[in-house]
């Protein structure tokens, strides 16, 4: 029972936006949530760990399970090079010290007996940013973390969460602040209605006005375009995007030497809340975001005032009691391309600068890095040495498999997501 109640004050916490590791369990939740309501800015770490529902899961290993059946050839025992397999009583048993997770062993098992135990969360990450702590429960190292939402995706127990924002952007309405809602593109494959519908559910919740990130898209297709012209031109190798807050954290945190490879170019999001401050200066501005990666982005951007999540969009529509279904449609002021509305979709952006380089596409050899993994960024770390990458001259990287359509926050399947992006995309003109 204890732990039950501690898991709910945590995620409590996480919900209201706090920090669970500076809880001193002797503050009552009703403090937390007037610090929710009366913060001025959300803190930059986006992520928390609910220490009562982490498992403490025991460490990565490999292991030999009873299916060993002591074969005579010892495929596992000849196949290992740092002679951590060993025979003990018949059987097949691995020496953790000096094992390094190869995995060659359980490969070359003719009968699956070897086995790889992971942790979840420790295992998805691509940069090691989450391990045990003293206390043998999981804890952020921020220093290294890019914010892209694995271990959230992937605990299987819940204990990952993002520090939610929504109670910062109800406080501000409720300051009666004029409050605008950017949308993501990718929010049209997220509801059982279309993107002009949920724009009259989110100005039925409140928001002031509506822009669509598209918006932004096409900026960053053309300005992409122009950039990876102009470094072909020059003579460089190649060239990655630079429309994925991960991506970007992880060029900043852990692949220094990549940065001269990366388009100058601004996000969609950066762009889009450039024009609503135009529009707005005293406006707060409220990014829909399909993953909390952009979180982070939007605390370096004095422009994106808050980001919440699609789930908690649905949240709202809940709280509020609007079917946007049944909502009438209402039309956004810039009719985005269809190119701008694939962004989120993998292998859109490269698409987009295609369209945009017109005459000149023929230069373009797209490479498509289909999620942020432990083998991605070693490959990306070894087209920065090289200077050059063999498959293309246009690498884009995206932190989710399949794009942002498959965030850690999204509330649709990814099949039925990517069908009506695609039905949205086919709506709009060509670049």
């Amino acid at each position: 029972v204890y732990k039950e109640r501690a898991a709910i004050r945590n995620r409590t916490m996480a919900y209201l936006g706090v920090a669970i590791e500076d809880d001193t369990e002797r503050e009552p939740i009703e403090a937390y949530a007037r610090i929710a309501q009366s913060r001025e800015k959300p803190d930059s770490h986006v992520l928390t760990v609910v220490e009562s529902a982490c498992q403490g899961c025991q460490p990565n290993a490999m292991y030999v399970t009873d299916l060993c059946q002591s074969c005579v050839a010892r495929p596992c025992f000849n196949t290992c090079r740092f002679s951590a397999i060993t025979f003990e009583n018949g059987r097949s048993s691995i020496d953790p010290n000096k094992c390094r997770m190869c995995g060659m062993c359980m490969k070359v098992c003719p009968y699956q007996a070897i086995v790889k135990r992971i942790v979840p969360c420790e295992n998805v990450c691509p940069v090691g940013a989450i391990a045990k702590g003293p206390s043998g429960y999981a804890k952020i190292d921020f220093d290294k973390c890019i914010s892209c939402g694995k271990c959230v995706a992937f605990c299987p127990f819940g204990a990952v969460h993002e520090k939610s924002q929504i109670i910062d952007v109800l406080a501000r309405m409720r300051q009666g602040r004029k409050v605008v809602a950017l949308l993501s593109p990718a929010s049209a494959g997220q509801f059982p209605c279309t993107l002009l519908q949920i724009n009259t559910a989110l100005r039925m919740v409140g928001f002031h006005d509506v822009m669509e990130v598209a918006y932004g898209a096409d900026i960053t297709a053309r300005n992409e375009a122009e950039d990876f012209k102009e470094r072909m031109e020059r003579g460089d190798k190649f060239m990655t995007t630079s429309c994925c807050a991960s991506y970007n954290e992880l060029t900043k945190k852990h692949l220094n030497e990549l940065k001269p490879f990366v388009s100058e170019t601004k996000t969609p999001l950066f762009y889009t809340a450039e024009e609503a401050k135009r529009r707005y200066p005293d406006a707060v501005t409220v990014f829909f975001s399909p993953c909390v990666a952009k979180r982070k982005e939007a605390s370096d951007n004095d422009n994106v005032d808050y980001v919440l999540t699609f789930e908690e969009m649905g949240a709202l529509m809940i709280a509020f009691k609007i079917q946007v279904a049944k909502c009438d449609e209402t039309p956004f002021d810039y009719n985005s391309s269809k190119q701008a509305r694939r962004f989120p979709v993998i292998g859109g952006v490269a698409e987009s600068v295609r369209a945009a380089l017109g005459d000149d596409a023929g230069m373009l050899r797209p490479v498509i890095i289909q999620g942020l993994d432990k083998q991605s960024v070693r490959d990306l770390k070894k087209y920065a040495k090289d200077g050059c990458c063999p498959d293309g001259n246009l690498i884009e990287v995206m932190s989710c498999p399949g794009g942002c359509i498959s965030g850690n926050a999204v509330i649709n399947s990814i099949k039925t997501a990517l069908k009506k992006v695609n039905d949205y995309s086919g709506e709009g003109p060509e670049l």
